[in-house]
């Protein structure tokens, strides 16, 4: 029996609770507060006819009382406990008073974590946490472990918390917004990278970095924390970690730790080299993924034997909207980067690559530099076709490298996905590449880079 859960479930009856969200992660809490007799209030900043029918259906079935529409926080008043979604900000004034009244602010994944039975692993970082939580999982999975797969990706699985057992894994990806005002650190941590992202809603660099840091800062020394070693942020985090240091690199051949060396993925222990596997044996293509490799294979060395890591690795094929491939049309490989919503994830992308790429990139603007991006565009790109909010500031960034190099490239602006599309249908030459990478979120026509994904492998199977 879970004690903290048995506890948690006999604290809710009756009492007043407040669910801010309509969305994934929130919405299996309306049936788990129903059979516990919460007395439940639902509030979402969309007016009714903006919430999905479906979601507004589970709210009439169990009569909960509703506040909709943009100044529907103004009524969080007398709650004994608050779930938030991960894009309500725990800054929110709303939530802050209502804390200093006495209020429990917390969010599904929060309470997941301090009353999970097994054994949790956490992975948070601007770029590769996906891949790096899809490839954890499926290594811990070929052990023959009991695994679940949640946080950021899967499904919400604190209305599992019953089925869980102590000896059972819990594979997490963390994005900032749930990191922040965490409490709770996972047992094993990784951090894959940390560069500007989310700046549009963050109120500062910093508060990003700081709800980064939560997944190791209240770990005990008996913790793993994974740390990347070539990222200068995430290398001095090591500095204020209280669990044991695992570093990974595809730059430094480290003494202790996981490193790509000239195609090699090895394990380092007191400077004995081990040879783990070549990349060429794998799937995935670019440094990037080598580097989520080194990074799932450090958090996964106390618990899996090398061989069944190696095995889970060579046959993992990727995550949908990463660099995937999409379809050969006359000798043109189209590939999905959806995923590439920031400039570096783009850059990753492109230098996954030694063919010449035709770059389709462009979204909603996050308030994002993309000065880093010029440079990598002339190096590999040889057409751009740009599209959405950031296709100005894209633009004006190339422009202004290949003044200072004195290099053209050929750029087009679109006003739609089709048409990017069908110009680069146009200009692609056989043996090219077309690479979908915005360097930009999505919601500028989009619902998440996940639509936007499909829609374009739609398109491109269409041709």
């Amino acid at each position: 029996m879970n004690k903290k859960l048995e506890e948690f479930d006999k604290y809710l009856e009756r009492k007043k609770v407040a669910i801010i969200g309509l969305g994934v992660s929130n919405m299996p809490l309306l049936k788990y507060m129903y059979e516990r007799m919460a007395k439940v209030t639902v509030f979402d900043n969309r007016e009714m006819d903006d919430i999905p029918k479906e979601y507004l259906a589970e709210v009439m079935k169990y009569e909960f009382d509703y506040e909709f529409g943009k100044d529907a926080l103004s009524k969080l008043y007398g709650f004994n406990m608050i779930f938030r979604s991960p894009s309500c900000m725990p800054t929110m004034n709303e939530l802050v008073e209502a804390e200093k009244r006495g209020a429990i602010v917390t969010s599904e994944i929060e309470m997941l974590m301090e009353m999970c039975p097994g054994t949790i692993i956490g992975i948070t970082g601007s770029d590769g946490k996906t891949t790096t939580t899809s490839l954890i999982y499926e290594i811990l999975k070929q052990k023959g472990y009991n695994c679940y797969l949640g946080g950021n990706i899967g499904t919400p699985l604190f209305t599992k918390l019953h089925e869980m057992k102590e000896d059972d894994y819990i594979v997490l990806e963390l994005s900032s917004f749930q990191l922040m005002n965490m409490k709770i650190s996972p047992k094993i941590s990784v951090v894959t990278n940390i560069t500007p992202n989310h700046l549009n809603v963050h109120s500062s660099y910093e508060e990003y970095i700081d709800a980064k840091k939560n997944i190791f800062k209240y770990q005990s020394k008996d913790d793993i924390v994974v740390l990347n070693y070539d990222n200068e942020i995430t290398r001095e985090c090591a500095k204020e970690a209280e669990g044991r240091v695992v570093f990974f690199s595809s730059k430094t051949k480290l003494d202790d730790g996981i490193i790509v060396d000239e195609n090699i993925i090895k394990e380092c222990n007191d400077r004995i080299r081990r040879h783990i596997l070549n990349t060429k044996e794998l799937h995935l293509r670019g440094k990037h993924n080598y580097e989520n490799i080194c990074a799932a294979i450090a958090a996964t060395k106390t618990l899996v034997d090398i061989d069944t890591q190696i095995e889970a690795i060579k046959n993992f094929k990727g995550v949908e909207h990463r660099i995937e491939f999409v379809k050969e049309i006359d000798g043109v490989k189209w590939y999905n980067d959806s995923i590439g919503t920031s400039p570096t994830r783009t850059i990753a992308g492109l230098n996954s690559f030694d063919e010449d790429i035709v770059l389709i990139a462009g979204g909603y603007d996050k308030n994002l530099d993309y000065t880093p991006l010029a440079k990598p565009i002339l190096d590999k790109v040889k057409t751009l076709i740009l599209m959405g909010q950031t296709a100005e500031k894209i633009f004006l960034a190339v422009k202004e490298e290949s003044e200072k190099q004195g290099k053209q490239i050929d750029t087009y602006m679109c006003e739609t996905l089709e048409d990017t599309v069908k110009l680069a249908k146009k200009y692609a030459k056989p043996g090219n590449v077309v690479l979908f990478s915005p360097a930009s979120a999505s919601f500028d026509m989009f619902k998440n880079f996940e639509e936007r994904g499909r829609k374009f492998k739609e398109i491109v199977e269409n041709i």
